[in-house]
């Protein structure tokens, strides 16, 4: 795979004339190196056809002799400098790639070993399961192994009240308590009153008693009649009661009315209808 990846990044293309042009001459540089010896355009042609083993060939020695090259040339020209040192380059790169570690792709199949390693794993995995499950098997069943009481006891919870309150909600809670206690119903008594009703039968049944002639004025305090009435019933009702019971008479025309101004006797007398 590394082989193939150096092959593919060399280029074609490449020209060294002034190389090609030494090549007859004393001027090429002849390289002697452990694993190689011989012209440095040879050694990368071989390198880039496979020929060479570049694992084999120093490129720290290489580079030293190349220097040596520089420094003991004469009338090196600037061009034949150039061509050794692109190819020398390109040496040391192809070098490089070989000993240095690739990343693998996707496509790499894994080694054997580490396919067994990862067998090895899921078996075990696979075993852990059927042992667990044998464990949870062996368990007692409830109903089949165990049986549960017929009326089982339920937890017994204890609950501590927590009161958080300030000043104010306890003074509130306080005067609610006393405001339920405080209100209370109470039953008025009914009071004792003379209905109209009773006062106009009263008021019809005297002025029939009575012996003076209706005809003529006649003070309605002195036909208000008690007979039969009970003493809790106040004078103030009954006098308001007969007066009530007069203005009915007197609006259907069984009698008059007068009174001379306020705070005055109230007179009454009969009309020429009769009364009774």
């Amino acid at each position: 795979m590394a082989d193939t990846d150096t092959h593919e990044a060399f280029q074609e293309d490449l020209r060294f004339e002034a190389s090609d042009a030494a090549e007859d001459s004393d001027a090429a540089l002849l390289l002697d190196i452990d694993g190689y010896e011989g012209p440095l355009h040879l050694l990368l042609e071989l390198a880039r056809t496979q020929k060479v083993d570049l694992a084999r060939v120093s490129i720290l020695e290489l580079a030293d002799q190349y220097i040596d090259f520089i420094k003991t040339a004469q009338d090196l020209r600037i061009e034949l400098a150039a061509d050794y040192l692109v190819m020398a380059a390109w040496l040391a790169y192809l070098k490089s790639k070989l000993i240095l570690p690739t990343e693998k792709t996707e496509l790499e199949t894994p080694e054997a070993q580490e396919m067994a390693a990862i067998l090895a794993f899921r078996l075990e995995r696979l075993d852990a399961m059927r042992r667990a499950v044998d464990g949870l098997m062996r368990l007692p069943v409830t109903g089949h192994s165990v049986h549960v009481r017929g009326a089982p006891e339920g937890l017994r919870s204890r609950t501590t009240p927590l009161f958080e309150a300030e000043l104010f909600d306890l003074l509130k809670a306080y005067g609610t308590s006393r405001s339920r206690s405080a209100f209370k119903h109470h039953t008025l008594p009914r009071p004792k009153v003379l209905s109209m009703e009773d006062a106009r039968l009263r008021l019809k049944r005297a002025m029939s008693a009575s012996g003076s002639d209706l005809t003529e004025w006649t003070t309605l305090d002195s036909l208000i009649d008690r007979t039969d009435l009970s003493a809790d019933v106040p004078q103030s009702s009954v006098r308001a009661s007969s007066l009530l019971a007069g203005l009915e008479l007197a609006k259907e025309g069984d009698i008059e009315l007068r009174q001379s101004s306020a705070f005055q006797p109230i007179y009454l007398r009969s009309t020429a209808k009769d009364v009774s």
